[in-house]
């Protein structure tokens, strides 16, 4: 097979390779969390270390889905606190892998975790 010929597939191909995806992705563990308040952390484009309460809307063996009322940069590095005020809180690192503005005007932010 020709390197043309093997870079296209079909559609019922790339439908069949995409659903299998969305298949894998949603077998995978994941927790509704129910807007549950986290803390991020980040640093913005003038390297001001910024801070805010968030809703976690979606939280997966891969990364987190939140809900924030202000953008932030695709590939940030960022910091998410669960239980900020507890002793046992817990903290993950990660980075921005999408950043969609909302109908809402707020931001639904894909994170990667590392």
């Amino acid at each position: 097979m020709s390197l043309a010929t093997h870079e296209c597939l079909t559609k019922e191909e790339q439908m069949t390779d995409s659903s299998n995806d969305a298949i894998e992705r949603r077998n995978s563990f994941r927790l509704d969390m129910e807007k549950e308040l986290v803390d991020m952390t980040w640093s913005d484009v003038n390297g001001q270390e910024r801070v805010k309460k968030i809703a976690c809307l979606d939280f997966s063996r891969g990364g987190l889905k939140l809900d924030c009322d202000e953008k932030v940069e695709v590939a940030t590095a960022v910091t998410v606190i669960f239980k900020s005020a507890n002793a046992n809180s817990q903290k993950l690192a990660g980075k921005v892998l999408r950043c969609t503005e909302q109908d809402n005007g707020w931001f639904n932010i894909a994170l990667i975790l590392d």
